[in-house]
């Protein structure tokens, strides 16, 4: 009886030691994570010219390397684009607060994002703006980002499998819209579906992309040029859709 005693004991204290590693390897990741977040922020986005405090911020909160596939968690705050399946990438970080930057985002925004991929420019959205609408074609990112999301308690932002080029007639006028794939030229319908003061940030080109900022001021287009970028093509939905 007392060695079946001593063997359950000893059985009890390797399962506590090993929850008790497996704890403190979490908060050392947690902990890894966060200076790594941190470390992106001050030298890879503020060095760089990103100011505005609220998207340094977010920048700072939103975990990136909860949407990239398990083996790029060590590489989510490097300062590159990575893979997220089906052939799409996640933006590197400076893009993402650059793009995001460039909307000029209050708190009380309509947001129209066009490319939801694993829900990452959708989360910094929804830490800056009142409400985020996210159209992705590929509905198997739809259904992973929209289950994580669910998963970070984000519950302004709204998703949907469809066409980009069409937009989201049924939600419009949006304050702002961001566009985070290359469209060889700006979907009139996008333009369309931009309010009057509303500002659409989104990559145009083919190979040779130029990052732009359109402001429409009582019915006229600004255009500017930002930078150049290298997206994934902006992809038409199928004729029946």
């Amino acid at each position: 009886m007392y060695r079946i005693l001593t063997i359950i004991l000893i059985l009890m204290i390797n399962y506590t030691l090993i929850f008790a590693q497996e704890a403190v390897t979490q908060v050392s990741s947690d902990l890894d994570f966060k200076n790594l977040r941190e470390r992106m922020v001050t030298y890879q986005i503020e060095q760089r010219g990103v100011k505005d405090r609220r998207v340094l911020e977010a920048m700072r909160k939103v975990e990136r390397h909860k949407f990239v596939p398990l083996i790029y968690q060590y590489s989510a705050y490097e300062d590159r684009p990575l893979p997220i399946g089906e052939g799409q990438t996640i933006s590197q970080p400076y893009i993402v607060a650059l793009m995001t930057e460039l909307l000029q985002l209050k708190g009380r925004e309509k947001v129209l994002e066009i490319g939801t991929g694993s829900g990452y420019q959708a989360a910094i959205l929804a830490e800056l703006a009142r409400e985020v609408y996210s159209i992705e074609i590929l509905e198997p990112l739809t259904r992973e980002a929209e289950k994580l999301l669910k998963e970070l308690d984000y519950r302004n932002i709204y998703l949907k499998t469809g066409d980009g080029f069409l937009g989201w007639p049924g939600q419009a006028p949006f304050d702002r819209i961001i566009v985070t794939c290359a469209p060889e030229e700006i979907p009139a319908s996008l333009i369309g579906q931009l309010a009057d003061g509303g500002r659409l940030v989104i990559p145009v080109g083919v190979y040779w992309q130029n990052l732009k900022l359109v402001q429409k001021i009582k019915g006229k287009l600004i255009t500017t040029d930002i930078i150049p970028v290298r997206f994934v093509p902006m992809v038409k939905g199928r004729k029946n859709e």
